[in-house]
């Protein structure tokens, strides 16, 4: 196992494995991935050869994780390099099956995100400083990914049309830019008119050259201290603090209180495919009987008057 772990890892470095969108795998998965397999997984199944490891003894491995306390999380983090190096074994004809697949493992429990609603995430920027009240409200408005904060230059913000091209993405791990999470993380987001005041501003006084959210010396600013900072200014203001990816929640929401459809709402978010959105923010879409009749009903009497106005119309 040892060895073909490090295998794998090699080939993935190199491109010669994709991942299942047929693109090369991220530093920062790689580098999960690496993690979870000399943390655990060698340690425990190393000596073994690939094909003598059988689901049994990966089942007992998952439960011991168990037993020691371990989060569902973790177990199914651990996991998945496991599960990769196997698929690449199964296609390569060196064992017969992926003993991963089939792992009885304790289900993870997805909790509600925290959302700010309207008349909070205006508390919530006044409160900050200058300073760091652009890239919250960014976050808040645009729904962009930490990363893609970080990385977002004033080359891919077009005020003219009203759109931010999201080209890009920070990894602070490797400090490089990276691609976007997936291939539908190449996006255009629409910029609202609360988030065009503030670009505005920061253009005229930035030059509007380099990155738009720049750190310290001009460099990509640091996500721990800017969290810190913000949190500080919300408890003093008697605020409940929130996460940069929790303001991407909020502008989910936000365009869904607003009635933007499910697809464009998945492609402003940069979701692989629309079930993530569904999985993700079905909860927020309207559903309920009563809700879907008014809906429906405010639809049919603005078709209705329409249909009067053409009718009266010369």
């Amino acid at each position: 196992m040892h060895q073909a772990a490090e295998q794998w890892l090699e080939d993935a470095r190199a491109g010669v494995i994709k991942n299942r969108s047929g693109e090369r795998y991220k530093p920062s998965v790689l580098g999960s991935y690496e993690l979870s397999l000399r943390a655990r997984v060698l340690p425990d199944l190393g000596g073994y050869r690939l094909e003598d490891i059988t689901r049994p003894m990966l089942q007992e491995f998952a439960d011991r994780m168990v037993r020691e306390g371990c989060t569902p999380s973790t177990i199914r983090n651990t996991l998945m390099p496991l599960r990769v190096i196997y698929k690449r074994a199964v296609h390569m004809e060196i064992v017969g099956t992926n003993p991963v697949v089939g792992l009885a493992l304790p289900a993870i429990r997805g909790r509600r995100e925290r959302i700010a609603s309207p008349p909070e995430a205006r508390q919530l920027l006044a409160a900050l400083s200058p300073a760091d009240r652009p890239i919250h409200a960014a976050a808040i408005y645009s729904g962009l990914r930490s990363g893609e904060l970080q990385a977002v230059a004033w080359d891919d913000v077009d005020l003219a049309t009203g759109v931010i091209h999201v080209r890009r993405a920070w990894d602070a791990r490797n400090m490089t830019d990276v691609a976007p999470k997936s291939r539908a993380g190449t996006r255009k987001v629409p910029i609202l008119g609360v988030v065009r005041d503030v670009l505005i501003e920061l253009k005229l006084a930035s030059g509007g050259a380099g990155l738009v959210f720049p750190g310290k010396s001009k460099a990509h600013f640091d996500h721990s201290s800017l969290r810190l900072r913000a949190i500080t200014a919300w408890k003093a203001a008697g605020l409940v603090p929130i996460g940069l990816h929790e303001c991407r929640h909020t502008f989910a929401s936000l365009m869904i209180a607003a009635g933007v459809n499910a697809k464009a709402l998945s492609v402003y978010m940069g979701h692989a495919n629309i079930a993530t959105t569904f999985d993700l923010y079905g909860h927020l879409m309207p559903g309920g009987e009563e809700e879907a009749a008014a809906l429906a009903d405010a639809y049919l009497e603005r078709a209705n008057t329409a249909a009067r106005l053409a009718a009266i119309t010369p």
